[in-house]
Parts: structure tokens; sequence; C-alpha cells
């Protein structure tokens, strides 16, 4: 289980800046929902998370928890109790080439001097992958040690194994590896680097917003084009949501699942839940069970 919570950090690591524009206006506000009808003999639900939270912020509401109960199995993003998953995880933060060897010389003292704001340097990342370095930017955001910090999907995961539920992943970390590497080339994750305290701030308002269950404030917050571009959304959120949406219905179909998907991937036009009620299923807020 160490191990599974140390892969399962830094993969989580990678989403949890990921922004969406607002798009929904009615007041649905809650980070649980239940999928019903279409021929379900019962309900599924979906737990929209905030993948990293420090100990002192963290709370999984009852009624997640009851949802969790209630459920057969748990569908995560990534199927963290998958052994070949795992050893995907590992080498996704290792690289053939160089980082130095991918830019100019002026670049590379530019990212070094970037890295020494993060309490490292160039020669401690440069065989590195990109998405090593992305990760630092959650790493400096978290305002906590890493001690100190709790993943909400690993302790759901937790809670499911003590149940002896079965666990699924909508995609594999070879496909999220591909999502990310499509939206975030080298550079651009230099230039997310840059902006490194603008993301501290932008985690603190997050956290804010989902404990308090405002998932419409939550995605007001994540309209900044700094963070994503309309590119980076289709990559990242758009066309990765279309292709879950695409899973779920034989997921629910003979037994109940419990999705736990970052909650940028619930609302707006081209969200689980509208793709999901395209589909012709009754998807609503949760207040309490």
């Amino acid at each position: 289980m160490k191990n599974l919570v140390k892969l399962g950090f830094a993969t989580l690591l990678s989403a949890t800046v990921m922004t969406v524009k607002a798009q929904n206006t009615n007041a649905e506000n809650s980070t649980l929902w239940e999928v019903s009808g279409n021929g379900l003999t019962q309900p599924s639900y979906i737990a929209g998370t905030c993948h990293i939270m420090c100990s002192q912020d963290f709370e999984i509401k009852p009624k997640v928890m009851k949802a969790l109960e209630k459920s057969d199995n748990l569908v995560m993003e990534i199927n963290y109790t998958d052994p070949a998953e795992m050893t995907a995880m590992q080498k996704m933060y290792q690289t053939d080439k160089k980082l130095s060897d991918q830019l100019s010389p002026e670049e590379t003292k530019e990212l070094d001097k970037i890295l020494a704001d993060y309490g490292t340097d160039l020669k401690k990342m440069d065989n590195s992958s990109s998405q090593a370095l992305y990760a630092l930017i959650s790493m400096k955001a978290i305002p906590c040690p890493q001690t100190e910090v709790k993943l909400y999907e690993i302790e759901l995961l937790k809670n499911a194994l003590k149940s002896k539920k079965k666990v699924f992943g909508l995609e594999k970390v070879e496909d999220q590896m591909t999502s990310i590497n499509k939206a975030y080339n080298l550079k651009a994750v230099i230039q997310q680097l840059k902006m490194g305290k603008e993301y501290e701030i932008l985690l603190k308002k997050m956290i804010t917003a989902f404990k308090k269950e405002d998932v419409q404030s939550l995605y007001t917050l994540f309209k900044d084009d700094k963070m994503m571009n309309a590119e980076q959304e289709k990559t990242m959120l758009t066309d990765r949501n279309k292709n879950w949406a695409e899973k779920m219905p034989e997921m629910m179909k003979k037994e109940s699942a419990f999705f736990a998907v970052g909650g940028a991937h619930l609302m707006g036009e081209n969200g689980i839940i509208q793709l999901l009620r395209s589909k012709g299923y009754t998807v609503k807020p949760v207040s309490s069970l």
C-alpha cells in the first residue's frame, strides 16, 4: 500500500491543475451525483474529487462513503490495483532524452533558475520526463508537507478494498500520458512552472469551493486562459470525457458503479454529467443518502 500511495500521488499530481470553462448556469451544486434510468436496474454514482488536499482540509462526506458502500464496484480514472498500470506509471517519469538536450543553452539556464524556486535544479531533474516537471507544480502548490497530504482517490480505494469491491479504470496510464504529452510539451510545461505562485492561489480557492460543494464557483475559478488554452482543454478534458462516457454505460449495466473522477470532468457542455444525460440517463445531484 505504501508504494501504491506513492505512485498514486505522482499520477494524481498531473491532474490537479486541470481546468475547465464554466458553462452551466443553474444551481446544480454537489460533488456527488446519482445516475439512473435508461434501463438501469439500480443507481450508480459519480463523485467529483479534489485529488490532493492537506490532512487538515481533507474530508470525504458521509453521503459519498454511503454511495460507495451501496455500489458494487469502484471505477477510477486509472486502476491503481493493476500491476501493469503501476509499472507503466513508474516509467512515465523516466525519459531516454535529457531535458537539457531538448533545450537551447539559454532555455537550459532559464529552466535551471526556475527549478530553484521548486527546491531543485536541472542537474537533479535532467533525466526526468516533462511529466515529472509538471508534477512539481502541484507539489509546490500544496501548503503542507507531503507527509500531511491526503489523496482523495486513494482513500476511497482503501475503503473499497476493505469491502472487497472490484476496482476498474476508465483509461490506461498510457492513455493519460498521451493526453498530457499532446497538451503540454516540454516548453509548455516550463511556461506553467513560471506560474507556480498563481497555482498556489488557485489551489487554495479551489479547495475552499470544493469543501462547500460549490462546483459552479469551482469552475469559475478555473477559467483563466493562462492555465489552459482551448486546445489543451479539448485534449485533457473534452476528449477524455467523451471516451469515458462511452465506457460508463456498460460498467453500470449489470452492477452498480461508483465513479471517482476529478471534479473538472463533471460540468460543462462536454462534461460527464451532460454527456450521460444526452445518452438518456437521469443524472441528479445528491444532497444526502
